[in-house]
């Protein structure tokens, strides 16, 4: 089974059960934060450097290794000074 989520305004697929950083990863996406004017992804993998968080259908500071992908999700880069 798949999921569709949509980042940045793109529509992106993934394998059911796959997190948000998973589906990102899979989609050949190495980065999807800006902090510090430098690009941030998945570090760790396991939610304790929080490099990956996004905003995902409108709620800041999801963190992308931890949040399963549901279809239809609204995710979005965020980036910090």
């Amino acid at each position: 089974m798949s999921v569709q989520i949509i980042v940045d305004g793109a529509a992106v697929e993934g394998r059911d059960g796959q997190t948000i950083a998973g589906v990102l990863l899979g989609a050949g996406r190495r980065t999807w934060r800006t902090a510090a004017g430098e690009q941030r992804g998945i570090f760790c993998g396991m939610g304790i450097c929080q490099d990956c968080v996004v905003t995902v259908n409108g709620v800041e500071g999801v963190r992308a290794c931890q949040r399963a992908a549901c279809d239809g999700d609204v995710v979005e880069r965020e980036g910090r000074a």
